[in-house]
């Protein structure tokens, strides 16, 4: 008799070990989604300003050194997205994964007309030039 109350007791302890672990789960994972889904924004947002930095580099570079000065940007983007580019700033705007929207801008001074272009998912090559005779800078892709 005392090895069938030692058995009961080892399968009470299971059956209240996995009901407290598939309550523990069901609490804990909602939880985990959204933690996973603001690190992902993070990345995102910390990559898409990475890509916008090269390019405003390769624009403040090419306006420092003046007129007949060029400069190529090759990005690699994982998903697409829009960027506007005016004289003064470049700028894009991230969508979240909660729905909300997240505008990236970084600062420059050039001779850029204000305009607008797709990065496209892969690889991106893009051309920042000020031809000689000209007042403005020009901007296009490869």
């Amino acid at each position: 008799m005392m090895k069938e109350q030692g058995a009961q007791v080892s399968l009470e302890y299971l059956l209240i070990f996995s009901i407290s672990l598939i309550i523990m789960i069901a609490f804990t994972l909602p939880l985990l989604q959204e933690s996973m889904d603001n690190t992902f924004d993070v990345s995102d947002s910390i990559k898409t300003k990475s890509d916008l930095s090269k390019l405003a580099l390769a624009i403040k570079q090419v306006y420092g050194e003046g007129q007949g000065s060029k400069q190529t940007v090759k990005l690699y983007i994982d998903k697409p997205i829009r960027v506007s580019v005016s004289n003064n700033h470049i700028s894009s705007n991230l969508k979240l994964k909660n729905g909300d929207n997240k505008k990236i801008y970084l600062s420059f001074k050039s001779k850029l007309k204000a305009s607008s272009f797709n990065l496209d998912k892969g690889a991106n090559i893009f051309i920042v030039e000020w031809p000689v005779g000209n007042e403005n800078m020009v901007i296009y892709h490869k």
